[in-house]
C-alpha cells in the first residue's frame, strides 16, 4: 500500500501525464520509512524466532505450530485480539492441517505450494505473499494472518481482521426532523460502505493509505472524479501527505493539520457524522476524509455559510426550510451581539431606549454592587462553566444538573442582588441562540467572540461594538480554505451561488453547483421546471450568470 507522498506524487503524475490510461507502478518508489530490511531464509527455526523477537511478548500473540496437510512443517502466527477465532479455525486452521485427497497433487515447489494452498485450502478473501521478513510484524499488528512453511522463503498473509464495533446509530450531534438516522461509526469499512450505498457511480474515488508512524491508521480520502475539480484534490493530498506524527487517533488530529489559518477561532474543515451530509458535500465538488476508528468525517472546503446549514433544509419544503434558516441566523446574531448590546446601551447610551423600559431597567438593577459589564461577565462565565459541567456529566445526571442549575443559580442572584432580571434573561436569550447553531465548533467561536465584544462594549459603548465587528468581519474576509475565499458566495458574489444561503430557494431551481468550487462538471439537473414562469426567471438568472 502506498503511504500518502507516494499517493499524492502518483496523482499529479497522472494527471499531468498525456495518457490517461496509463499509471505508475505502486512498487516504483520507497519511502524512507518503508526501506526493505531482511528477507526470509526459507528455514522455519530460522524465521519464526526472529519474527517474535521483533514482535515482542504480548499477551495476545498466538503462534501455531502444525504439520501442512499433515506432512510439511509450518507455523501461523497471528494476535487473538485482532480477529476471530472461530473463523481462522474453522477457514484457515482446519483446511490446510487436513490431508488433501492425494498427496501428490501438492506441488512441491515454491510457487506453485502457495498457489495451491490459496485456490484450493483456505478460504479467504483477500492475501498476498512476501519474503520481507521487515514487513511481516507490521502486517500481524494490522490483523493480518502470518503463515510460514518450512523449505519456502516466502510468508502468505491473510487479511482476517475482525473487530467488534458499535452498530449504526442515529447521529447524536446532528439531530434531524425528517431525514435518515444513520450514522458513521468507529470502523472504516463500515463507513465507506455507507457512502458506497448512497453514491452508487462509477466516478466514485476511495484512496486510502495510512497514515502516524506508530498507529499506521488508514486515512479514507474520497471524491467524485468527475466532478471535483483536480487542484482541490492534489491539494488535499498534498497537505496530508506533509503530516509528520506518531499517531492518528482521531479525524480532529487531521483537521488542525490541514486548515489554512490555525490561529483563528472560527473552523476551516466541516466535521459530520452524517453519510447523506457527506454525499451531498462530494456532489457539490468537495472532497471528504475519513479515520479508521473516528466517527466523524471531514469535508473540505469549508465556508461560513455551510456551518448554518442542516440537512432539514434540504428534506422540507423550500418555504419552511428558508424559515427555519432566517431563524436560525437571527439566532445567531442574538447569541454574539446581545451581551454586548445590552452593555453598551445601559452603560453610554439609556436615552435610546424608550422611557418605561428604561425606568423598568433601572429599577431592576437598584442594589446590584457592580457594573453592567462586570455583571454580564460574571453571568456569562457561570453559565459556560454550567454548560461545561453538564457535557461532562453523565447524560442522565447532566440534564437535571441543566435545569435545576440554571433555575436555582439564577433566582437566587437574582434574590442575592448580584444580577438584575434583565441581565439574567439577556444571557438566557444568548445561550439558547448559541444552541441554535448547528455546528458545535462554529458555536465554540461565537461564543468566543462574545467576551472581547463585552469588554470593547464597557470601554467604548457602541462604538467598541461596531470596531469589533468590523475587526470580525474583516478577519473572514482574510480567512480562506484549501483556496476558496472564507465569505463565498457573499464576496465575491454570484448570483447563482447566492440561491442557497440566507434563504433556499427550489431544487429545481438550483442547476448547477458553486462556482467557487471550479468543478469539472456544472449542471446538476437539466434545464426542466414545473411551469412556463419559472422557465423564464431560470433564462433570465442564466443570462445573468453569463
Amino acid at each position: 500500500m502506498q503511504d500518502w507522498k507516494d499517493k499524492y506524487a502518483s496523482y499529479i503524475d497522472k494527471q499531468q501525464s498525456s495518457s490517461s490510461e496509463q499509471k505508475p507502478a505502486s512498487g516504483s518508489r520507497l519511502s524512507g520509512s518503508r526501506l526493505s530490511g531482511s528477507r526470509l531464509t526459507g528455514e522455519l527455526k530460522t524465521d519464526l524466532p526472529e519474527l517474535q523477537a521483533r514482535l515482542g511478548e504480548n499477551g495476545d500473540l498466538v503462534v501455531r505450530d502444525f504439520l501442512l496437510f499433515g506432512a510439511y512443517p509450518a507455523a501461523m502466527l497471528f494476535f487473538s485480539s485482532l480477529v476471530n477465532m472461530e473463523q481462522v479455525r474453522e477457514h484457515v486452521l482446519k483446511p490446510l492441517m487436513a490431508p488433501p485427497p492425494g498427496q501428490s497433487e501438492v506441488p512441491e515447489d515454491t510457487g506453485g505450494m502457495i498457489h495451491y494452498i490459496w485456490s484450493t485450502a483456505v478460504q479467504v478473501t483477500q492475501g498476498t505473499t512476501t519474503a520481507d521478513l521487515s514487513a511481516l510484524p507490521q502486517a500481524a499488528v494490522k490483523g493480518d494472518l502470518i503463515l510460514l512453511i518450512d523449505g519456502i522463503p516466502e510468508a502468505l498473509r491473510m487479511e482476517m481482521r475482525q473487530i467488534e464495533m458499535r452498530g449504526v446509530e442515529q447521529p447524536q450531534t446532528e439531530q434531524v426532523i425528517r431525514g435518515p438516522r444513520e450514522g458513521y461509526v468507529e470502523k472504516l469499512e463500515n463507513n465507506l460502505s455507507l457512502l458506497r450505498y448512497r453514491l452508487q457511480s462509477t466516478d466514485f474515488r476511495i484512496e486510502i493509505s495510512p497514515l502516524g508512524e506508530r498507529t499506521q491508521s488508514r486515512v479514507a480520502l474520497c471524491y467524485i472524479d468527475s466532478v471535483t475539480d483536480s487542484s482541490l484534490v492534489a491539494e488535499v493530498m498534498r497537505r496530508v501527505s506533509l503530516i509528520h506524527t506518531d499517531g492518528i487517533l482521531d479525524a480532529g488530529y487531521i483537521e488542525q493539520f490541514i486548515e489554512d489559518q490555525p490561529l483563528s477561532p472560527f473552523p476551516q474543515v466541516q466535521s459530520t457524522e452524517r453519510p447523506d451530509k457527506t454525499v451531498a458535500a462530494l456532489l457539490e465538488g468537495r472532497v471528504a476524509i475519513l479515520v479508521d476508528g473516528s466517527p466523524f468525517a471531514l469535508i473540505v472546503p469549508a465556508l461560513f455559510n455551510q456551518f448554518f446549514q442542516t440537512v432539514d433544509d434540504y428534506t422540507e419544503r423550500f418555504i419552511m426550510g428558508s424559515l427555519i434558516r432566517i431563524i436560525r441566523l437571527i439566532a445567531l446574531a442574538c447569541s454574539l451581539f446581545f451581551p454586548a448590546l445590552y452593555v453598551s446601551v445601559i452603560s453610554y447610551n439609556p436615552e435610546l431606549l424608550p422611557t418605561d423600559f428604561a425606568v423598568a431597567i433601572s429599577g431592576g438593577r437598584a442594589g446590584v454592587p457592580f457594573p453592567a459589564v462586570l455583571e454580564v461577565l460574571i453571568m456569562e462565565v457561570s453559565m459556560e462553566v454550567l454548560r461545561e459541567a453538564t457535557i461532562r456529566l453523565p447524560q442522565m445526571i447532566g440534564g437535571a444538573l441543566s435545569i435545576v442549575g440554571v433555575l436555582v443559580i439564577g433566582q437566587a442572584a437574582v434574590g442575592a442582588g448580584l444580577a438584575s432580571p434583565i441581565t439574567v434573561v439577556i444571557v438566557a436569550l444568548t445561550t439558547i441562540g448559541s444552541f441554535a447553531t448547528p455546528a458545535y465548533n462554529a458555536a465554540i467561536a461565537l461564543r468566543m467572540l462574545r467576551f472581547p465584544l463585552i469588554l470593547l462594549a464597557g470601554m467604548f459603548g457602541l462604538y467598541g461594538v461596531m470596531i469589533g465587528t468590523i475587526l470580525i468581519l474583516n478577519h473572514l474576509l482574510y480567512l480562506e480554505s484549501f483556496g476558496v475565499p472564507y465569505m463565498s458566495p457573499y464576496i465575491p458574489g454570484k448570483w447563482r451561488d447566492l440561491k442557497d444561503t440566507l434563504v433556499r430557494v427550489p431544487l429545481w431551481w438550483m442547476r448547477r453547483r458553486p462556482s467557487f468550487l471550479h468543478v469539472r462538471d456544472t449542471d446538476r439537473l437539466p434545464r426542466s421546471v414545473p411551469t412556463a414562469e419559472i422557465d423564464q426567471i431560470l433564462r433570465q438568472g442564466d443570462e445573468t450568470d453569463e
